[in-house]
């Protein structure tokens, strides 16, 4: 049972503070090896999701007591949605002079350090939430005056035409550093009373005992690598609340629980992703063109591989761009190499000129949501709401998603706010069911956008690839808006997608010449990422033999090239014989790829100590 907040609230900020954790750089050297292992498995994952802490002598005897605050609304994810319907429900209670307590949990160290995108904002949602977003001096500065759209081959470019009413049409939208914008959003939130946590991770979910959602626990600070306790050793803080919004962006792993154990994804598809690569430059300023928005498909990848390129001029007082390419992790061949994809592109005859005299000033990755329309779980369950990126609101072929995702957090709030006000409500369950924010969701021109472009990523799949789904975009949605009588389905989860390595053709990638291309590790380190050395890797495996013994032997280990920031590596067993996998959980950018793509999907992603991970400074 929760303790009075009265007794609680001292100590609970005490130990909200305690989990701060102890950064250090360590980024190790990449070694790459092919051979499998026929040696005993060496232990890999330490981590307590796995090995239960009732059953280690070295935990007996330790207080696991949490101490446990109250809320109305606890809010998992400080990103546009997270932050989005915060602002909602205090500008909803101070409007009807309600008092509602809303606490917002974030893992990054700082608002919007873990905050990656392109980023082009279309700036609907955002005009709804806080139209005098000018005068509060928002972070949207370049206004997007000039739009193109190409086609690669391997030594040129075809221009296509973007005709009005196509997705990629960009007029009155703004190029941002989303970031700094998901700060600026911070900022108005607390502003407005919102208790915003940043550096405290959310770890596990809490029920109630008729099965509803009674909130969530902050993660347990202060354990060894090899799991036993620190001397240090605190755990985690329980936040109680009506209602918890489960923001976490894309592939949020609390969400993925939620999934199994209401059975959300019961009625939809499975959802699909991409993983998206980018980085900052610094340019001659004679070829600097603020307000340039510029998209690609085709080369370096084959029309079967989805994916494609950006270059947005931002407008910041200094020529600044901000340029990346995404892949979609449906991809089939497993020597496929994203991040090495994303450094080829960049010496396309097209793009170099741009780069040349240059200088990189940052790096990140991040998946994101490709499944659309069909890939949508069910939002609500008792005491809980699934918003933002977590369940998937990106309309793929317009590549944006903050607008929609912002939309969803203020229709949630509306929705949670009415109930929490309601004098009559009698509720079935401790933890309140909001149906209504689904149903008011499938009302709004959210639902109305991603039903109209729901055939178009899955089209890419026919014979012609992403040619053949440009082809179906100028033929069924320019002229029929997306109201055809027909819904493509995808062909199933990412990680079922791989091919074995032996009926593939190995992929030889250019060495880096330090101008235009680089290396993963000075890559890496551009990213700020940092985490707690002496933790067990959050990168858990449910069977340390997996790895070599299928995805090694069958796939030749794709998951030391999926992985856009080298934390996964096969290196070779002390006997001198075979390999073994490696995971160097200090270098994870926190992007899911690897427990999205996974062909054993063996791999469960786990928040680690509240605060790491990257510092993308507004990428």
């Amino acid at each position: 049972m929760p303790l009075p907040l009265c007794t609680l609230s001292g100590q609970a900020h005490h130990c909200l503070r305690a989990l701060k954790s102890v950064k250090k750089d360590c980024l190790p050297p990449l070694h790459i090896a092919r051979w499998a292992s026929t040696s005993p498995v060496p232990r890999i994952t330490t981590h307590y999701t796995i090995h239960s802490r009732n059953k280690d002598k070295r935990w007996e005897g330790v207080n696991m007591e949490r101490f446990a605050e109250e809320a109305d609304v606890v809010i998992v994810g400080a990103g546009p949605a997270g932050l989005s319907a915060a602002i909602r429900l205090k500008q909803l209670a101070n409007e009807y002079g309600k008092e509602v307590r809303v606490c917002l949990v974030e893992k990054a160290a700082q608002i919007g350090a873990h905050t990656l995108s392109g980023a082009c904002l279309e700036p609907r949602a955002l005009e709804e939430l806080l139209p005098d977003w000018k005068e509060r001096e928002a972070p949207l500065q370049t206004p997007v005056t000039e739009d193109k759209f190409g086609i690669l081959t391997k030594n040129s470019r075809i221009p296509v035409p973007i005709l009005p009413g196509l997705p990629m049409t960009n007029h009155g939208n703004y190029i941002v550093r989303l970031g700094h914008f998901v700060n600026w959003l911070g900022e108005q939130a607390e502003a407005l009373g919102v208790e915003v946590y940043p550096g405290y991770a959310a770890a596990e979910v809490l029920f109630h005992e008729d099965g509803s959602v009674k909130g969530i626990a902050t993660n347990d600070v202060g354990i060894q690598k090899d799991g036993a306790p620190k001397a240090n050793f605190e755990r985690g803080l329980e936040l109680h609340a009506k209602v918890t919004f489960f923001a976490e962006g894309c592939h949020g792993h609390l969400a993925k629980q939620l999934y199994n154990r209401y059975n959300l994804r019961e009625k939809c598809q499975p959802q699909s992703y991409g993983i998206g690569l980018k980085e900052l430059w610094l340019i001659d300023e004679k070829k600097w063109k603020p307000g340039r928005v510029e998209h690609t498909v085709g080369w370096p990848l084959d029309r079967h591989t989805y994916g494609g390129s950006f270059l947005y001029h931002l407008n910041e007082g200094e020529p600044l761009v901000a340029l990346g390419f995404v892949v979609g992790l449906d991809y089939q061949n497993p020597y496929l190499n994203p991040f090495k994809e994303f450094q080829r592109w960049k010496h396309h005859p097209s793009v170099v000129p741009t780069l040349e005299g240059g200088k990189r000033i940052a790096y990140g990755a991040r998946a994101l949501n490709e499944g659309g329309f069909q890939s949508i779980p069910k939002l609500t369950f008792p005491g809980g709401v699934l918003i933002g990126c977590s369940p998937g609101f990106m309309n793929v072929p317009k590549i944006k998603g903050t607008h929609t995702a912002m939309k969803s957090g203020m229709l949630a709030s509306e929705a949670v706010f009415n109930q929490l006000t309601n004098e009559n409500l009698q509720s079935k369950t401790i933890g309140l069911d909001v149906p209504e924010y689904e149903e008011n969701l499938k009302k709004s021109w959210v639902w109305k956008e991603l039903y109209s472009v729901r055939n178009i990523r899955p089209s890419c799949h026919g014979v012609l690839g992403v040619y053949g789904g440009m082809i179906y975009t100028g033929i069924f949605y320019w002229i029929l808006r997306g109201m055809e009588p027909w819904t493509l389905k995808h062909p199933g989860p990412d990680s079922d997608q791989l091919k074995p390595a032996k009926d593939c053709t190995p992929i030889e990638y250019p060495k880096p010449d330090g101008k235009i291309s680089f290396d993963l590790l000075s890559s890496v380190a551009l990213s700020g990422t940092n985490h707690e050395h002496d933790q067990p890797p959050h990168l858990t495996l449910k069977d340390d033999s997996v790895p070599v013994n299928k995805n090694l032997a069958i796939y030749d280990g794709p998951e030391q090239r999926f992985c856009p920031a080298g934390v996964y590596e096969y290196v070779p067993l002390e006997t001198g014989e075979g390999l073994r996998l490696q995971i160097n959980a200090q270098n994870c950018v926190h992007c899911k790829t690897c427990d999205i793509k996974d062909p054993s999907q063996n791999i469960n992603w786990v928040v680690p100590e509240g605060g790491g991970g990257p510092a993308y400074n507004g990428m």
